[in-house]
């Protein structure tokens, strides 16, 4: 007996622009100058635009919002060092499991930190590390904002001065790991995919 139409198995949906990238099939907005030249230079300097970035460019807003964000929490002078503030994102992004951010700063923290072996702990476990005071303090920190941030208190606060951190610094830890478990959310609600690039890096 022939299948109604109903029954027959619909073709696969074409994907568009954001194929590989997330699940969502936004089209790319029009570049704004500013947005093509930073992806240029992604290319240049990495030879790949990130997913990440390619996920928000539906929106020029959004892109140039998240971008600027990013790169100052990231990039901009601390009293944190660039691999400090990836090893944030890779402690928060272990207890959301949020596969994007952790393909993505687990290759950052081995490259930054020339330790494959180290990589791999803060993607599994930050705790069989052997980290210094300071470290294992701040991502104590950063878990704990992750899990229960309403039982944040001074004694936290106070453990990350003891452990020398500045108010400052204080501030930034916090920033840092709440921009990761919002991004962990946004990433994992929309399936975003790492490149392929980061598996390797790094190892």
């Amino acid at each position: 007996m022939a299948k109604s139409a109903a029954q027959k198995k619909a073709p696969p949906k074409k994907r568009g622009s954001m194929a590989g990238v997330m699940a969502l099939d936004l089209p790319l907005a029009e570049p704004t100058a500013a947005m093509a030249a930073y992806f240029q230079k992604c290319r240049d300097k990495i030879g790949y635009v990130p997913n990440v970035l390619t996920a928000y460019a539906h929106d020029m807003a959004k892109l140039e919002a998240f971008a600027a964000f990013y790169n100052d929490l990231m990039l901009a002078p601390s009293g944190l060092s660039k691999l400090e503030r990836e090893m944030i994102a890779v402690a928060v992004s272990s207890e959301n499991k949020c596969f994007y951010c952790l393909t993505a700063h687990g290759a950052a923290v081995r490259l930054l930190s020339g330790d494959p072996a180290l990589g791999e702990m803060m993607v599994m476990n930050y705790r069989a590390a052997d980290l210094p005071t300071r470290q294992r303090a701040m991502l104590d920190f950063a878990v704990k904002m992750t899990r229960a941030s309403h039982e944040i208190g001074e004694a936290d606060r106070e453990a990350l001065r003891a452990a020398g951190f500045s108010e400052r610094d204080i501030w930034d830890i916090a920033a840092v790991a709440s921009f990761f478990n919002m991004s962990n959310r946004m990433a994992s609600a929309v399936d975003m995919r790492p490149n392929a690039e980061y598996a390797g890096a790094g190892r």
